[in-house]
């Protein structure tokens, strides 16, 4: 059997696939089951995190087990495999070991250095061993990726290299301020109960703010979260919890709010937001143009282009009133894009062009006269056809108008500040457009992070993590040989067994005493014989290419070989049934 992992993570994949890919609980639970039932794998667990999505098995056969994962993914996750696909990345072997432990010491985390992915990891691992779909394989490798991040972060300074997401969450909000000045005095809102909302919940107390209220779907669970908050030693912070039915209001006493729930949906919308803003300010929360999330529809503007719904300057006002042109008979004008433009005269005839040219440049077809020393139309009748020819063949005629500029709108301070933590979002993109409010979201955290430096002890990880990597792959390599060690020595032992009957058949008269002195004897020239042997091959089945050894100890003393899969068949039974570390 092998390893293999199939997987997208922001490095793969932009935000807005990851949230569509999330996965919850119960679906995490599904994708392992179907997994192991699939016929290339023997072992599955899934790792997934609001930055990463990924599953890991023991597979024996390589090809059909990345077709089958990325299949299982693909239908688990809603999104459909042709769009999956490009975003996927496919570690096997020593590579699969390498990018685990990578993970969990933060080294491929959106901020680098986090820690919160080894508890993420050990949920990994207990909900495999609880299905038990774990296997010894998986086991193994999860329980040693867990002490190699602890290492990790014992060894080296790797912590200085980045922080907590909610540590950098907080850090946006606050733009570059200080984090405990920006917070001091704040009213918090706290969104979910979870694991990370309890961190961010932890944090901003630390951080001095005087409120903090717990908003969960299960009431209880928000009150034990602030209860624990409310009885912390290291701070004063007032906590209390309330039902999710009491955000609206909760939103309007709140200057900060951080969310991270399990919903499949929004659990703040733009109109909500915009609704708190409204009530704090007294003044409408109007969009503005330049947020993160500015699509096509909001400000009129998709990648810097004009979507097809937005009318061009110009479009349907009097500027198009004495146009010389019949619009009803002008197909090639798309609705809504004004006659001013290139579109507009495509494909049109000379003279017709001659008299579009002269109303766009400011006057009319009919009342415009001929500055004096201007050439008449024969002298531009040559260039007219040209310009005619070009428009159709090119289906459109170049324009050398340069376009108005477009005045910057100021944005205002922001009343209340909006921590979004979760896969997929709790809080509408569109509330990046609204005046008076600062949103930070997994996507644009991602965005920040891209320039985050990276500390000299990175390096230091990586020497760790390559390290365990070889330690790893050389235990399991070693592993790989145990069942035909305790093949041979079952074997012997069913000699010894047989000639010390052969003994007592002969001698029929031989005492107690004498017969264990015998059978302990034979025994121990035995072992003595195959304790060289035994420890040696161990020793060279465990460096690289050793797995031949297995062979050549099979062949050289004519193991059988339904003997060995039998000791390995037990082996992998006992640690796949067995229950959470």
């Amino acid at each position: 059997m092998s390893l293999l992992v199939v997987g997208l993570s922001h490095r793969s994949a932009p935000v807005s696939v990851l949230e569509r890919a999330s996965l919850s609980v119960d679906a995490q639970l599904k994708l392992v089951q179907d997994t192991v039932a699939a016929e290339p794998a023997a072992a599955a667990a899934v790792l997934a995190t609001c930055n990463r999505i990924e599953l890991y098995a023991d597979v024996d056969k390589f090809h059909a087990g990345v077709a089958e994962l990325s299949t299982l993914l693909a239908q688990h996750s809603g999104v459909g495999l042709e769009e999956l696909t490009p975003h996927l990345y496919v570690h096997y072997e020593d590579r699969a070991v390498h990018h685990l432990f990578s993970v969990a010491c933060g080294l491929d985390s959106m901020v680098v250095g986090e820690g919160q992915i080894l508890g993420q990891i050990k949920d990994s691992l207990a909900r495999a061993q609880e299905l038990h779909t774990a296997g010894r394989l998986l086991n193994d490798l999860f329980q040693q990726a867990l002490r190699v991040g602890k290492r990790a972060h014992h060894e080296t300074g790797i912590d200085r290299a980045g922080q907590s997401l909610v540590t950098f969450g907080l850090e946006q909000l606050s733009a570059g301020a200080d984090v405990q000045q920006w917070a001091r005095g704040k009213k918090a809102l706290v969104i979910g109960a979870g694991s990370m909302s309890s961190l961010a919940a932890a944090t901003l107390a630390r951080a001095g703010v005087t409120e903090i209220v717990v908003a969960n779907r299960t009431f209880e669970r928000a009150e034990r979260l602030a209860q624990i908050l409310s009885e912390g030693d290291d701070t004063d912070v007032l906590a209390r919890a309330v039902p999710m039915d009491s955000v609206p209001g909760e939103l309007t006493r709140a200057d900060v709010a951080v969310s991270c729930t399990g919903a499949t949906g929004l659990v703040l919308t733009a109109d909500a937001v915009a609704a708190t803003v409204e009530a704090r300010t007294g003044e409408p929360a109007a969009g503005v143009a330049g947020g993160p999330a500015d699509e096509a529809g909001a400000t009129g503007v998709r990648d810097g282009r004009p979507s097809a719904e937005t009318p061009l300057p110009g479009a349907g006002t009097a500027a198009d009133e004495n146009c010389p042109l019949d619009l009803s008979s002008v197909s090639s004008v798309p609705s809504g894009f004004s006659v001013m433009g290139d579109a507009a005269v495509a494909g049109l005839d000379a003279a017709t062009l001659e008299q579009h040219g002269a109303w766009a440049a400011g006057g009319t077809a009919v009342e415009r006269t001929r500055e004096p020393g201007r050439p008449g139309p024969e002298a531009d009748a040559e260039l007219i056809t040209a310009l005619a020819a070009t428009a159709t063949r090119s289906g459109r005629i170049p324009e050398r108008r340069r376009p108005e500029p477009v005045a910057e709108v100021p944005r205002p301070q922001p009343v209340l500040f909006l921590l979004d933590l979760a896969m997929p979002r709790d809080v509408d993109a569109a509330v990046h457009r609204l005046a008076g409010v600062r949103l930070v979201d997994i996507e644009s955290l991602a965005d920040a992070s891209a320039d985050a430096p990276m500390a000299a002890d990175v390096d230091m990880v990586r020497r760790i993590v390559a390290d365990e990597v070889a330690a790893f792959g050389a235990a399991q390599r070693a592993a790989h040989i145990t069942p035909t060690v305790v093949a041979l020595r079952s074997m012997a032992a069913e000699v010894v067994a047989g000639e010390i009957a052969r003994l007592e058949g002969r001698l029929p008269g031989l005492d107690d005493k004498h017969r264990a002195e015998i059978t302990q004897t034979v025994k121990r020239v035995v072992d003595k014989l195959l304790h060289a042997p035994t420890v040696r091959v161990k020793q060279l089945a465990a460096e690289p290419g050793g797995a031949g050894y297995a062979d050549a100890l099979r062949t050289l003393f004519d193991l059988d070989q339904e003997t060995v899969a039998s000791v390995s068949r037990a082996g992998n039974s006992t640690e796949k049934n067995r229950g959470p570390a």
